[in-house]
């Protein structure tokens, strides 16, 4: 009988699975198989919170196959090596896998696939698993990606997407292919107490209530912070226990202005891979430089980690810091203001905020982290690069009331609305009272700063 070996990364669903479904064309049998490689734990793509919500994900795929006769196999060790060894003991002829757009990624592929020719195998990688158009896809005449979201936008929008494929009915594993224990959320240490649970049975259940409660009211409440307003859907994209081709077709079929503004944030979500598939250094050097001199040394490391710690002395920021400290979330406006304060207030460098993301984040993606980061640090594909976002204006804005600061900043759950914004307008005694810090810098001073900085890069 024909066998194939699936190997699963950042798709771990059944539901529209491109490879597992050209896997088991025929009626063969199939590999199901994930591999835990200690490489991606060297690189510090480990955290915690990421490890928790992938143990949910390994168990429920795990779970969703044997209900369809077949189970996950899981090993532990170079993947290359790995899925060699899986594809000889059952004896596959071929292995399938979807497209990634990390340097990581494709050198792995490349690295696989001559390991699978030497053994007389073919490797077949799909693309539409992991974005809703392909990286490539869409390019302009005289470049080999968008470097503006706008137009290509407006591309992304023209193209058909290929049809949703429906989860298998059964699934035929050989049974002399071997499996490690899986892995459990109660064994990973550090995992922040408020973390979202993992796998495809959640995702769809979560998707579900989104379309038919949620989206209606997205593009008007997609920034109110206290409202939490979005889908909180990212987690779920980024593990690929949803597929965004599927969750297109259906925000679609939900229509409305809504549903348009959520297929938008999937657009951004390709459009970052294109830019990362086309220049992988991005992940880790600006995309356009502006030569700047970040801050250095002691002073800049304390207004690090007093930023790191939600001790910034701006609530709305500290808010959105103790909520990702809390959840392994954060509120996408609370990203942007996070990040604003931290590369254009403090003129810190923007891979401190962005490594510091990476390590609490669950929904914790490189294209998004790294060119989200860039973005706001104005080295990335953002066109206005000198771009401020004022914590006071912003939050009396999307925190009108202060309920997302109340809830976050417990100091400042007494504090009337007149302060909440603005505690350092206190008497200095209740100030004091309060416990909560005054700013690290005024943000006339950290305009001024920054602003100089980029006049002398």
């Amino acid at each position: 009988m024909h066998t194939s070996v699936v190997v699963f990364t950042c798709d771990l669903r059944l539901s529209d699975h491109p490879p597992l479904r050209a896997a088991l064309h025929g009626g063969g049998r199939v590999v199901p198989l994930f591999v835990r490689d200690p490489s991606v734990d060297a690189a510090g793509f480990a955290a915690p919170n990421r490890l928790a919500f992938l143990a949910d994900c390994l168990r429920d795929l795990d779970a969703r196959l044997r209900e369809r006769g077949g189970r996950l196999v899981l090993r532990e060790g170079d993947t290359v090596t790995e899925v060699c060894r899986a594809a000889a003991e059952a004896d596959a002829d071929e292995v399938h896998m979807a497209g990634d757009v990390s340097a990581f990624a494709r050198a792995r592929e490349r690295r696989l696939r001559r390991a699978l020719e030497a053994d007389g195998r073919r490797l077949y990688v799909h693309d539409t698993v992991s974005t809703a158009v392909p990286p490539g896809a869409v390019t302009p005449t005289s470049s080999d990606h968008f470097a503006v979201f706008t137009p290509y936008h407006r591309h992304w929008s023209a193209q058909g997407l290929r049809d949703v494929l429906e989860a298998p009915r059964a699934v035929t594993v050989p049974e002399e292919v071997g499996s490690a224990p899986l892995p459990e959320r109660g064994a990973v240490n550090g995992v922040s107490p408020g973390l979202c649970a993992g796998g495809e049975t959640e995702a769809r259940r979560r998707l579900a209530a989104w379309l038919r409660s949620g989206v209606a009211s997205y593009e008007d409440g997609h920034d109110d912070l206290a409202g939490d307003a979005t889908s909180r859907l990212s987690p779920h994209l980024h593990f690929g226990t949803l597929s965004p081709v599927e969750v297109v077709h259906r925000a679609r079929r939900t229509g409305g202005p809504g549903a348009e503004a959520f297929v938008r944030q999937i657009a951004w979500r390709d459009f970052h891979r294109q830019v990362l598939a086309a220049r992988p250094q991005a992940a880790v050097r600006d995309y356009r430089t502006k030569r700047d001199r970040w801050r250095r040394g002691r002073d800049a490391e304390a207004d690090a980690e007093a930023w790191r710690e939600g001790r910034t002395g701006y609530p709305v920021v500290d808010a959105a810091m103790r909520q990702l400290r809390y959840e392994g979330w954060m509120h996408n406006r609370g990203r942007l203001l996070a990040a604003s304060l931290l590369t254009k207030t403090l003129y810190v460098d923007w891979r401190v905020g962005a490594r510091h993301f990476l390590d609490l984040l669950v929904d914790g993606d490189l294209a998004n982290n790294q060119l989200n980061w860039q973005w706001m640090a104005g080295t990335g594909t953002d066109t206005r690069p000198n771009r401020v976002l004022n914590p006071v204006t912003q939050g009396k804005k999307y925190d009108p009331d202060g309920a997302y600061v109340r809830r976050w900043v417990p100091e400042l759950a007494d504090v009337k609305e007149s302060h909440v914004h603005e505690p350092w307008k206190l008497p200095a005694q209740e100030l004091a009272r309060t416990g909560y810090p005054e700013p690290v810098v005024s943000l006339a001073e950290g305009l001024d700063r920054f602003r100089r900085a980029r006049e002398r890069s």
